[in-house]
């Protein structure tokens, strides 16, 4: 494999995929430590690393289909991010005090799932810019 060869969104495609399996450790072991008490709670559990395994496979197969399914995934995982950002916020509001600062610090991530919708963002910037 030459890495000369390979353009800046294929890389950029790698550099996501691996940015998932990353983000899917963090939020496994923070959803873990809230015993995933709501089930909805394992879909980026779920999804973010099936996203490192096609993008991972996209760039080293260098296939259309594995592509067309990884774009698919970086929407989703943009509205899977979404979703997020606003159960961690309404998760926030439901601790003693609402939206007090302190609740902020010690409740439910918020930047995190705008970090999980970025880095779908990111994927698709290298999908349209092939």
């Amino acid at each position: 494999m030459i890495w000369n060869a390979w353009t800046l969104d294929r890389s950029v495609i790698l550099f996501t995929a691996f940015a998932y399996l990353f983000i899917a450790a963090q939020v496994t072991l923070s959803h873990y430590r809230q015993n995933f008490h709501r089930k909805v709670m394992l879909i980026p559990v779920i999804t973010a690393p099936l996203y490192f395994l096609v993008g991972l496979l996209a760039v080293l197969l260098n296939r259309s289909w594995l592509l067309c399914l990884f774009h698919i995934g970086m929407w989703l995982g943009i509205l899977t991010g979404l979703a997020g950002l606003y159960l961690h916020i309404r998760g926030v509001g439901k601790r003693v005090g609402s939206y007090a600062f302190r609740n902020f610090l010690i409740g439910p991530p918020v930047l995190m799932p705008l970090l999980y919708s970025a880095l779908g963002i990111l994927g698709l910037i290298a999908v349209y810019g092939r």
